[in-house]
């Protein structure tokens, strides 16, 4: 439509100039009767034609009418927000100062008083008289016939010293009255007429190095100046150097420097001619930060891309005031939602500005990695969370480390494997191959449908419901655990299902969500890390295991999590495509809300007829959906025993261990028995074989014959 629209413009362009040419040609073509006008066709003529002579007065510039801090609202706002904190911050600043600025004006004041004495004098004693009768008296006694002008003068300058000094007295009395009647005031009234007095006389008693005020500076670490930022990016080496200080080429600023919120943002352009682009601006992130007196962290940086007006050489910086990810972590929204549809992009923290930053899930993959302690298991339980809160959401979960993270999603999860164990390897590789089985079908069952139904080819929220295929969540924290104590082949073939699972399993419902400590190419092999679509790194040792796990090259362009440091727990660099990346502080989500949440699911599912596989036949969980109180030695030991019908009790008790220290950390043999027959356990043998070898253990039949009947009885439905 707009080709057509272009063309008949053109045409009619043409058409017009063909007939401007016949006109010229012919001067009768077009004449009417003497003395009438012709009446030509109406023409347009365009403003910026070369023979319109005022197409340069006539052009409207394209610049903007309103100043960059006030195009928008956000930003209008933020400038009145940060002009209020700086007002706000001089009002206690000098109010704290108030007693201080009193004794000075009262000591400027006194000098006041004592220059304006001084300045009054010579007037009060007639001085500019007194020299003129001085130099007539000592002229008399040369010339005797000036005597008696000497006297008159010296007569008439006695009188007019008298009549000043009796004006200042009469002054000075009348001052004294009204100081008087000052003291009769009220309180009020005296501090105005004193103010009124101290004012002007400290005025005058200030000095050109004396100031009343102390210059307070704000705690503003940056001046996002034009010049400042030059000379940053000159020394950093991005702009050439000319012979003087404000030699040689610079930025132009397409946008501010401008406060935004607790910050300075700013968008410029490289000059041409110096062979730097935005990318190698990303890559002097440090030496930037480092000359504009500031941590790296605290400069966020990225290209401007075509789409919102920018160019290859065009970047936007934002300074912030201070490190904007330390403080209270904001807690996640997820904690007090009653449901949440897996479809829409899950909530999961916040930028260096406090925008809200949400992860869509559907269709994608996720990888978490970064070092112990750093919020990687938190960050990772938030996506995983979101699909608890919708019934239509079947979850497989292993955990390698085997702890208490993940233990509550036994009220939930289809499978759960816990541990890296013998037995939990067996488990997690049953339910790959479960998992293969499942997108296999739906991918037949996706085929034969209509296009009418299916119409690309993978899940609807309407093909979930019509056809009870809820989307899967797949759920693998600490990978590495898992690789490490697998023989090789057994590694090759859990890799190759986990990819298959990450590369095809998104078109069938299937999301994946793997974390791990140690994402090299021993712990985690590239051919599963590259294929994911969504990655968080915490703070990592160097810029080579960031790249690890969020992709080759992205610490040089800006995406580095190793500037983060201890304390931005729960803070990672999340990049969710090939040149998007943003810093992200982690909403939090502690244990007991995430086991609340759990809880939640439960009863979703069971509402939905949607809790199936290990959760329906969970017996502590059903316990406590239904209040009713099981031993915790008894909960726990069937949890840590969920892969194995028979355990040495020197396991057991390495197991118990991992699941909660605190608790079980000091527990030997003898107290475990003791607690476990206080619980109802009774032993049917105090040995157990495994592998032919007998030693003393427990069989899970006998810790699940202390759980009450009516349990049982309703988890084997």
């Amino acid at each position: 439509m707009t080709e057509c629209v272009e063309a008949a413009v053109v045409a009619e362009v043409l058409d017009l100039e063909k007939r401007r040419a016949a006109k010229s040609a012919d001067p009768a073509e077009g004449s009417g009767p003497v003395g009438v006008p012709a009446d030509p066709a109406p023409v347009v003529e365009a403003v910026d034609r070369v023979d319109n002579p005022l197409a340069d007065w006539l052009t409207v510039p394209d610049g903007p009418v309103l100043p960059a801090w006030a195009r928008s609202r956000a930003s209008v706002v933020a400038n009145v927000t940060a002009l209020g904190r700086l007002s706000w911050w001089h009002t206690r600043y000098h109010g704290v100062r108030a007693p201080k600025y009193l004794v000075k004006a009262v000591l400027l004041a006194a000098r006041g008083f004592f220059r304006a004495a001084w300045g009054l004098w010579p007037t009060l004693s007639a001085q500019d008289h007194s020299a003129a009768v001085k130099a007539l008296a000592a002229q008399s006694k040369a010339r005797p016939e000036d005597v008696e002008l000497a006297v008159r003068l010296q007569i008439a300058h006695a009188a007019r010293t008298h009549s000043r000094r009796w004006r200042f007295g009469a002054a000075a009395a009348a001052v004294a009255a009204a100081t008087a009647g000052v003291a009769l005031l009220p309180p009020l009234a005296q501090a105005g007429v004193g103010a009124a007095v101290i004012v002007p006389l400290a005025h005058l008693g200030r000095g050109k190095e004396t100031r009343l005020l102390d210059q307070g500076a704000p705690p503003i670490r940056v001046d996002m100046s034009a010049q400042q930022l030059n000379e940053a990016l000159r020394a950093a080496g991005l702009l050439k150097s000319g012979k003087g200080d404000d030699d040689g080429p610079k930025v132009s600023c397409s946008m501010g420097p401008v406060r935004d919120g607790r910050g300075w943002a700013v968008i410029f352009d490289l000059p041409r001619g110096g062979g730097k682009t935005a990318s190698d601006v990303l890559a002097k992130r440090e030496v930037i930060a480092q000359e504009l007196g500031v941590d790296e962290i605290q400069v966020i940086m990225s290209r401007v891309r075509a789409a919102k007006g920018g160019n290859a050489g065009r970047v936007s910086m934002w300074v912030a005031d201070d490190d904007p990810y330390l403080g209270t972590p904001n807690p996640s929204p997820l904690a007090t939602m009653d449901r949440f549809s897996i479809w829409d992009p899950v909530p999961f923290g916040g930028d260096a500005r406090s925008a809200r930053v949400r992860i869509p899930v559907m269709w994608q993959s996720m990888f978490f990695g970064g070092l112990p302690r750093r919020g990687k298991t938190f960050a990772q339980r938030l996506l995983t969370a979101a699909g608890l809160l919708d019934a239509y959401v079947r979850h497989y979960v292993a955990d390698g480390k085997g702890g208490a993270d993940w233990m509550p999603m036994k009220a939930v999860a289809h499978r759960l494997v816990m541990g890296a164990e013998d037995d939990a390897i067996e488990a997690l590789k049953a339910m790959l191959a479960e998992l293969l089985v499942e997108m296999e079908r739906r991918f037949a069952l996706l085929r034969e449908l209509p296009t009418s139904v299916c119409p690309e080819g993978k899940l609807t929220p309407e093909i979930v419901a019509r056809y009870n295929l809820p989307v899967i969540f797949v759920t693998i924290d600490e990978l590495q655990e898992y690789f490490t104590a697998m023989e090789r082949e057994d590694r090759e073939q859990v890799i190759n299902d986990l990819c298959r699972i990450a590369r095809r399993g998104p078109a069938a419902g299937f999301v994946s969500n793997f974390a791990s400590q140690r994402p090299d190419a021993e712990s985690v092999p590239a051919k599963l890390r590259e294929i994911i679509t969504i990655r968080y790194c915490t703070q990592v040792v160097d810029r080579t295991s960031s790249d690890m796990v969020l992709g080759k090259g992205k610490a040089a362009q800006g995406a580095d999590a190793s500037v983060l440091s201890e304390e931005h727990k729960g803070t990672g660099v999340l990049v969710t495509g090939p040149a998007s990346y943003v810093t992200v502080r982690a909403d939090y989500l502690d244990g007991p809300a995430f086991a609340a949440i759990c809880r939640k699911g439960r009863a979703l599912r069971e509402a939905a007829g949607q809790l199936t596989g290990d959760a329906a036949g969970d017996v502590t969980a059903a316990a406590d959906a239904a209040g009713i109180t099981v031993a915790p030695i008894v909960s726990d030991v069937l949890d840590v025993m969920r892969h194995s019908p028979r355990m040495y009790t020197t396991d057991l008790l390495a197991a118990l261990v991992n699941l909660d220290e605190d608790t079980y950390g000091d527990l030997n043999a003898e107290t475990l028995a003791s607690e476990l027959e206080a619980a109802g356990v009774k032993r049917s043998s105090k040995q157990v074989k495994i592998g032919g070898k007998a030693l003393a253990g427990y069989q899970r039949r006998d810790i699940e014959d202390a759980v009450p009947a009516e349990l049982l009885l309703a988890t084997s439905r």
